[in-house]
């Protein structure tokens, strides 16, 4: 192995190593260490000091909340040059792996580029929510989705989430971050803002709404479509999120798909930057990171 990068800010000179992680979120509390809770960040963090043979602390693109999962969740850990010389990633992968798998899985391991640092070098996040519209719930799918009973108008979920494109305001969407008055705005710039039918059809079939994203193009396929009723995505991509945005926002558009609110609310409410004029957050298990782009 070459000589890696030294990332200093230490006495003792480190190597910063950069983690692709996925987890089920459903039995953890949220992704950041937590004394006396099982977390993301904790379990992981404990099985690379084992590694490692020293304490380690991670660093991750995004903190998820209790019971929201991730497909590609970027971390970073910095080793003590010494110890990182003896690592190999693909021996890291599959140690770590065998501790805490199949709940986190480490996809991927290497030495980080120069100056990489998981949370600021990243420039977007995308996640995605599944929701189960059906009469029934389906209980395989529980753990990966919000059953909504409700029938659901998705051309009006599709019309509302065209709002979101674009920098906005969104303190009606998030909560508020100690420290900060109502008064501070919360901008962030949304790239892509989407709802999807996932119905199994094949590569090239159109999908209702104005998306042209079908089953075959993303992780998601046939196998998991529900047994009765209809399986929809809303997939979201920007440069960054507040606490409970996306889940906010699905709640609200879903409300708009219920017909308790209309498309052109959605525009309404994020001008109003006021938090009761959204609807109640979806819950945490239809959630997932999908990717973090650099």
């Amino acid at each position: 192995m070459s000589t890696p990068p030294d990332h200093g800010g230490s006495d003792r000179a480190t190597v910063r190593w950069r983690l692709r992680v996925a987890y089920d979120g459903g039995g953890f509390h949220g992704f950041a260490a937590q004394e006396g809770l099982d977390t993301v960040a904790g379990v992981l963090a404990a099985a690379l000091s084992r590694v490692c043979r020293t304490p380690v602390t991670l660093t991750c693109a995004g903190r998820t909340d209790a019971g929201v999962h991730a497909l590609d969740q970027v971390v970073h850990v910095d080793v003590p040059a010494d110890r990182s010389a003896e690592l190999e990633p693909a021996a890291l992968v599959k140690s770590c792996n065998s501790q805490v798998g199949p709940r986190i899985v480490v996809r991927s391991a290497e030495i980080a580029p120069e100056g990489f640092d998981a949370r600021h070098s990243a420039t977007a996040r995308r996640y995605r929510y599944l929701v189960v519209n059906a009469p029934v719930a389906d209980p395989l799918l529980a753990g990966l989705t919000w059953h909504v009973p409700d029938p659901l108008d998705l051309r009006a979920m599709v019309a509302a989430a065209d709002a979101l494109l674009g920098e906005h305001d969104f303190r009606a969407f998030c909560r508020r971050v100690p420290g900060t008055s109502p008064s501070d705005p919360i901008p962030r710039r949304v790239l892509d803002a989407r709802w999807t039918r996932l119905d199994g059809r094949a590569p090239g079939a159109r999908t209702a709404g104005t998306s042209e994203l079908d089953a075959g193009d993303r992780s998601t396929g046939a196998w998991l479509a529900p047994v009765v009723g209809d399986l929809l995505a809303f997939e979201i991509e920007a440069n960054a999120f507040c606490h409970q945005m996306v889940r906010s926002l699905v709640g609200t558009l879903v409300d708009v798909g219920r017909g308790r609110k209309r498309p052109s609310d959605m525009l309404h409410i994020l001008r109003s930057a006021d938090r009761s004029q959204a609807s109640q957050p979806a819950p945490p298990q239809g959630l997932t990171l999908m990717a973090v782009r650099y």
